[in-house]
């Protein structure tokens, strides 16, 4: 059984009258690059920042390597870097004297620590060059290895490709990639670049107005993804039934927006909608599709809120 490093139960946080985490509970298996999504004003950085210790939750419990009590927390959050919202760093120091501070401020005795973090992004060679002079992708990678320094077990990344143009975002990737695979690092990555997390997490966790509404794997995304018909019927529930009864098929799914996606017979519609008509299924719309990672968080969303 895969060990959990981080788990959230029931977790609720409130500013004023706005609740903006509602029983969030999540479990993170060691060793996985998760993606957290949602829209806008989800609850996604609150949660990031209740995970860090940084804001106070008003209820639910945290728990880090099996660890909920308040002083085991403080230090087991030690064995967590993190770059939430933008990086913060001193623009007339190098990169080196940047993650030094670092390692200082943690109180990390081994300065080899530093070129080990500037080496697993890819900085290790940036000499005296001050990071004023970074470009924004280079700026991103210094803040990971800002985090990176401590060596953690965890790695949270708020919109780490904010800003960045399309080769500066493989480079991240790649980095984040070789940095899972060869220290083996938990990584939470929240992003609004959907496609981008396709090529890079093995799982992802959605939110939307401050609940979780679904944990899902990158190979049942995938499941989910292929290509299919498409259905939109007045009654969802009579339409499944007739698929199962009359196409002798359970090779279909229900969608959270109540739409149906058919899996069987996508070469053969004629046979499809000879069959809804027979049996007075009212259809709405039936396509030929085939769905990517954003269409199937704006079907679960849109589902959530109907």
């Amino acid at each position: 059984m895969a060990e959990i490093v981080l788990k959230t139960t029931r977790i609720n946080k409130s500013f004023g009258r706005v609740k903006v985490l509602k029983d969030v509970s999540l479990a993170l298996e060691a060793g996985k690059i998760y993606g957290f999504i949602g829209l806008n004003g989800a609850g996604k950085t609150t949660l990031l920042n209740i995970l860090m210790g940084l804001i106070k939750s008003d209820s639910g419990e945290v728990l880090l390597f099996n660890q909920s009590d308040k002083k085991d927390l403080n230090e087991n959050r030690k064995r967590i870097g993190s770059m939430i919202e933008s990086p913060a760093i001193y623009p007339d120091m190098s990169a080196y004297e940047n993650v030094n501070m670092v390692r200082i401020s943690r109180g990390l005795p081994n300065k080899e620590l530093v070129h080990r973090a500037l080496e697993a992004v890819g900085l290790a060679d940036m000499g005296k060059k001050k990071a004023k002079n970074f470009s924004l992708g280079m700026r991103q990678r210094l803040g990971i290895a800002k985090a990176l320094v401590s060596e953690p077990d965890i790695l949270i990344l708020d919109e780490p490709n904010n800003g960045l143009d399309p080769m500066s975002i493989v480079e991240l990737r790649e980095t984040l990639l070789r940095i899972n695979r060869e220290k083996k690092v938990t990584m939470l990555i929240s992003s609004h670049l959907l496609d981008e997390l396709h090529q890079l997490v093995t799982e992802y966790i959605i939110i939307n107005e401050g609940k979780i509404i679904e944990t899902i794997r990158q190979a049942e995304l995938q499941e989910r993804s292929q290509r299919h018909i498409a259905l939109k019927v007045k009654e969802p529930s009579l339409a499944a039934a007739m698929i199962e009864q009359h196409l002798k098929t359970t090779n279909y799914q229900v969608m959270p927006d109540h739409s149906i996606k058919l899996f069987d017979y996508v070469d053969d519609l004629n046979r499809v909608l000879t069959c809804l008509v027979d049996h007075n299924i009212e259809l709405r719309s039936l396509t030929i599709a085939e769905d990517n990672l954003t269409d199937y968080f704006v079907q679960t969303v849109r589902g959530d809120l109907q």
